[in-house]
């Protein structure tokens, strides 16, 4: 159910209330470490800024406490080698973790490798401001827009590296006797599939071909790949890869995300309970940065969609075989019951909802060696379904892989997301 309030306007230029999903936990999960207990900022939405105004209050308040500050002294203060947390012994560094790892003599399954992966060891929310927020830019918010940006600064110090070894998915099989990684039960099991693609797209570069021709195709692939689904939409994509020369900058209006020539070394999701329905929701009433088929539902229409279930898939394909900057996923079933950690990116218009997890050495991780180009991966970023019956999300990240050449070029691949209806 949503909660009143006042929100965009509506076709006649009246004000309409906003979206905010009461707390879905599944079965089974704690509370999430989360600002206002779970609840949506959308809840704090004053005059239409979709509560915008007050996760930056709650970030300004949060740096003021010092929590996160003190934790980057804490680091900062400890001996040189291994940090011991509550959650393992971690690693300021990639070199001395790899360096732990070979010195334990952790080693992986046939088609495996042990590496290290970069968690948040910050038990507490974090919040980003986007780029485009209009913050930055006004003069008489200079102070806390110095204070924000030095905390994404110390963000970044508040994770260290955890060994970690990484099953082949292919042989996803052998784990799990029965199940193929190449069907809907793998994602709804494990939250995690492969699927096959040999895309007609000749230019991932180009956003408008990619729109028309590519988006397509995976709009189809998920309306087959799942058994019962009624409409696939996939929204936007990113393009990533290190040794782009072009321009990168993404353009909303002209629906080109640009090219990212980074890649997201830490383990995280994309959605959550509240964004995994709050972006639904923008999508189908509003078209809200859509790249792809425009969405114009009444609020009826998009309550009566959003009663059944959907899902969010995210689907990543190479452009090249991967040598080096793999694209790695991890199973449902080896944190399931564990609790996420709010990660707030603030826009003008919206308050994104993302997560991070701390590290478990049981965490259940797989990769494609050497990914090739008509290999997809999926990942599901969250489910409505929340009575334990199956995956709720994955979480993700990419690494560095110490098996490859040194002259292995980085990962060059296309990643679309989705929301597949049933």
């Amino acid at each position: 159910m949503a909660q009143s309030g006042i929100d965009f306007d509506g076709p006649s230029g009246a004000r309409t209330a906003p979206f905010v999903p009461q707390p879905e936990r599944t079965a089974g999960q704690p509370p999430p470490l989360a600002a206002n207990g779970g609840l949506s900022f959308a809840a704090f939405d004053r005059d239409g800024d979709a509560g915008t105004a007050a996760a930056v209050e709650a970030a300004l308040a949060q740096i003021a406490e010092g929590r996160g500050r003190d934790l980057v002294q804490r680091l900062d203060n400890a001996p040189p080698g291994p940090v011991e947390t509550a959650w393992g012994t971690g690693f300021r560094r990639y070199a001395e973790c790899l360096a732990y790892i070979r010195q334990q003599g952790i080693e992986a399954p046939e088609g495996g490798v042990a590496l290290p992966l970069r968690y948040t060891v910050n038990n507490q929310p974090s919040y980003s401001v986007v780029s485009s927020n209009a913050l930055w830019r006004d003069p008489a918010r200079a102070v806390d827009a110095e204070l924000l940006r030095e905390e994404e600064r110390q963000e970044v110090r508040r994770c260290l590296y955890f060994p970690q070894v990484l099953r082949d998915a292919r042989r996803l099989g052998e784990y799990y006797p029965g199940l193929s990684p190449f069907s809907s039960e793998s994602m709804d099991r494990l939250g995690i599939a492969l699927a096959h693609c040999e895309s007609r797209c000749t230019n991932f570069y180009d956003a408008h071909e990619v729109e028309r021709v590519f988006y397509a195709e995976m709009e189809r692939l998920l309306l087959d790949f799942f058994p019962g689904a009624t409409d696939a939409l996939v929204y936007n994509h990113d393009v990533f890869d290190k040794q782009y020369q072009g321009p990168v900058k993404e353009d909303q209006d002209n629906k080109d995300p640009g090219v990212n020539r980074a890649y997201a070394n830490l383990v995280h999701n994309d959605l959550n309970d509240n964004s995994g329905r709050v972006r639904c929701h923008e999508l189908l009433t509003r078209n809200l940065r859509n790249f792809g088929r425009e969405q114009r539902y009444t609020e009826a229409q998009a309550r009566a969609k959003m009663a059944r279930r959907f899902l969010s898939v995210n689907l990543a394909k190479p452009m090249e075989a991967v040598r080096q900057n793999p694209f790695v996923l991890c199973a449902w079933p080896s944190f399931a019951d564990q609790p996420y950690i709010n990660n707030y990116r603030i826009y003008d218009d919206r308050v994104g909802e993302t997560t991070r997890f701390t590290y478990r050495p049981e965490h259940e991780w797989y990769w494609l060696p050497e990914q090739q180009p008509h290999e997809v991966s999926m990942l599901k970023c969250y489910d409505s379904v929340t009575d334990g019956s199956v995956s709720r999300w994955s979480f993700h990240t990419a690494c560095i892989d110490p098996t490859a050449p040194p002259d292995a070029p980085c990962r060059r691949n296309v990643v679309v997301r989705s929301f597949v209806f049933f």
